[in-house]
Parts: C-alpha cells; sequence; structure tokens
C-alpha cells in the first residue's frame, strides 16, 4: 500500500481566480438587467439612441479624468472595475431603492410626492454611497493603489462616469421615445443631450468627486479624527451638492435651475479644477525632489533626470521611443517612468510618517521593479 498523500491546498489560487470571476458575473449580470429594463420600458431602437447619445459625454468625462491621472496612471483594470461599478452595481442597486422611495412617498405624502422624495432624499443619500462605498473599499482593500487626493478624484470619476453613461443611456432613450429628436415646441433627444451631454456632463462626477476627495485627505493625514471627518465630510457634501441640484430641477423655476447651475455648481466645478491642478502640480514637486537621491544611487542616469521631470517630457520620451524603436520600447520607457514616480511617492509617504509598518517590503519591491525597467529600457533614446 501506497500512503496516502496530503491533499494539494489549491485555496488561495483558486481565491484569486474565483473572486474576479465572481466579480465579472456580477457586474454583467447587473448590466444586462439594467439594458433588458431600460429597452424594455423605452424600446429597441430608442435605447440604441440613447446608448449612442450617452457615449459622447461619458467619453469626454473619461478623457478628463485621464489627463488628472497622468502622473501615476491607475491600473486599466482597476478603472475598468470602477466604471463597471457604477454602471451596473451601483446603478440598478440605485433603481431598487429610489423606486421604493418613491412608492413609499406616494403612499405617506399623496401620489405624486413619491418621485419628489426619490429625487430630492433617497437619490442623493443613496447613490452617492453606493459610488462612495467603491472608493472606500479601493482605500481598505488595495491601500497601495491609493496615493491621495487625485486618486480618490479618478475612482470616484470614474464610478460616477459609468452611473452617469447608465442613466444617460436611459434618459435619452425615453426622449427619444417620447418625442423623437424634438422640435421647438417638444423636448426630444436633442433637448435632453444639451441638458445632460453639453450642460452638465460633469454633475454626477462632482458630486462623488467630493467623496474622492475627502477619502483622499485621510489616506494623506496622520490624523485619526481627520481620517473619519474627512471622508465622513465629503459625502455629505456630496450628498447636499446633488439634492440641490435635484431639488432646482425638480421644485424649482427654470430661473432658479439657471441661479444653482451658474452660481453654485460652475464656481464649485471651477475651483475642483484648479484643487485638481494644484495637486498635479504638487505630484511633480515630489517626483523631482526625489529624482537627485535616485541618480545618487544609480537607479536613474544623469541624462534621463529632464526626461522625467515634466509631463511633456515624459511623453516626448515614449513617443521618441516608440517612433524609433517601436511599441515595445515605448512601453518600456512608460513602465521606467511609472516605477521612478510609485518610488517618489512611497518615499514622500515615508518621509511624512504616512507609509505605514510594510514600507520597507514596499521599497524593495519597488526598486526590483525599477531596476527590472530600468534595464528594459532601449539602449538609444534620442534626447531631443
Amino acid at each position: 500500500m501506497h500512503p496516502a498523500r496530503p491533499p494539494h491546498r489549491h485555496t488561495p489560487r483558486r481565491r484569486t481566480v474565483l473572486l474576479p470571476v465572481t466579480g465579472l458575473v456580477v457586474l454583467a449580470a447587473c448590466g444586462l438587467t439594467l439594458l433588458a429594463l431600460s429597452t424594455a420600458r423605452v424600446g429597441l431602437v430608442a435605447e440604441l439612441v440613447g446608448i449612442v447619445a450617452a457615449l459622447v459625454p461619458v467619453g469626454s468625462i473619461v478623457a478628463a479624468l485621464l489627463w488628472i491621472d497622468r502622473w501615476e496612471p491607475e491600473p486599466a483594470r482597476m478603472l475598468w472595475l470602477a466604471f463597471g461599478w457604477g454602471a451596473s452595481v451601483a446603478a440598478i442597486t440605485a433603481l431598487l431603492v429610489n423606486n421604493t422611495a418613491a412608492a413609499v412617498g406616494d403612499a405617506l405624502l399623496g401620489h405624486g410626492s413619491g418621485d419628489k422624495v426619490s429625487a430630492i432624499v433617497s437619490a442623493p443619500l443613496f447613490e452617492e454611497g453606493l459610488k462612495g462605498v467603491f472608493v472606500l473599499g479601493i482605500m481598505y482593500f488595495l491601500r497601495d493603489e491609493f496615493d491621495g487626493v487625485i486618486d480618490g478624484v479618478v475612482y470616484a470619476g470614474f464610478v460616477a462616469a459609468g452611473f452617469a453613461f447608465t442613466e444617460n443611456i436611459y434618459y435619452f432613450g425615453r426622449a427619444f421615445a417620447d418625442h423623437g429628436f424634438g422640435d421647438p415646441g417638444t423636448g426630444g433627444v436633442v433637448t435632453a443631450f444639451i441638458l445632460r451631454g453639453v450642460l452638465s456632463p460633469f454633475t454626477h462626477p462632482l458630486f462623488t468627486a467630493m467623496i474622492g476627495i475627502g477619502i483622499g485627505i485621510a489616506v494623506r493625514t496622520s490624523s485619526r479624527w481627520l481620517r473619519v471627518v474627512a471622508p465622513l465630510a465629503g459625502y455629505l457634501v456630496a450628498v447636499l451638492l446633488h439634492a440641490l441640484w435635484n431639488a432646482a430641477a425638480t421644485l424649482g423655476t427654470p430661473q432658479t435651475f439657471l441661479n444653482v447651475y451658474f452660481l453654485v455648481m460652475v464656481p464649485i466645478f471651477i475651483s475642483g479644477v484648479f484643487l485638481v491642478s494644484w495637486h498635479r502640480r504638487r505630484e511633480q514637486r515630489i517626483v523631482a525632489r526625489a529624482l537627485p537621491a535616485m541618480v545618487d544611487r544609480g537607479w536613474v542616469d544623469p541624462a534621463n533626470v529632464k526626461r522625467l521631470v515634466t509631463l511633456t517630457a515624459r511623453r516626448n520620451w515614449r513617443v521618441r521611443a516608440g517612433r524609433k524603436q517601436g511599441r515595445t520600447a515605448s512601453r518600456a520607457v512608460g513602465a521606467y517612468q511609472a516605477a521612478v514616480t510609485e518610488l517618489a511617492f512611497l518615499w514622500h509617504a515615508v518621509h511624512l510618517g504616512l507609509a505605514g509598518h510594510d514600507a520597507p517590503e514596499r521599497e524593495a519591491r519597488l526598486v526590483t521593479v525599477l531596476h527590472a525597467a530600468k534595464a528594459d529600457l532601449p539602449a538609444r533614446t534620442p534626447s531631443r
């Protein structure tokens, strides 16, 4: 008889495969369910019109978020996951909650009151919570991928972009089903597109960005109370802005809506742009301060410092490497640039006392990645 072999333990491997697959199945199921519900309400042709129209504003949102995220780009898979969460899980859960709130409002306050309760109370509270919980999850479970306010804005923006995309598909589709393309006397899909896709494509990202800013502040502070208060304050601001926006659209006159738009939303949006621009310049300074130490350790060639210190120089380096030596060379340069940036950010966190107990292990991993990326750099890439 042969001795019995101990059973193989495949739990970690199965878990690494099972969790992503399960997540994709859940996202797909929620997304397909929403698509079916929307199509059943407005019809197939209107649904297709809604999808095409919704692609335009979401494209501008994604482009803006990718521009924000240029210093340390987040993994594409995580951005897709954020978008998918907003477009499917958050959207379908919000639909169920808001419909329930509308029914309860009608029952308690009379017919016609439910839609107002849903728009002004339920939607801001639950939609912002459903979007914000994903960003909070990234901070807790993938801490290495979350470096501060910029990452908070980017992840929050992608979740909100997905949510707005699904919402716009339905609203544009319904407008087309009811009034076609419209005319001066009716509100067809053209009018809906101007209102939602041209004048206010960034409303959902703007609301949820408040949560991202709060979580980003929490990540970059040593104050325990601020780690709790900042995300909560961000959520409350997001809810308040969302409720004000919906109240102006639901209860107010056209003049009230325009006042809220120009006197509240536009100034907040402009302030957000300035805040993001300031943080981008701050990220540049963090990298620039770290480069001399990397040169001293032999991790960065002195000739490459000027290629790493600005986004324009980095882009030119990748483009020229790709033009001269192909896409592989361009990707190698990009990987090297990313490794330099991540190491600079880690050093900055260590300097602030915010890196955590695993900072030495993370630094060792990043140095290994940096050496590998440096070895893969094309041998000759013109500096100008």
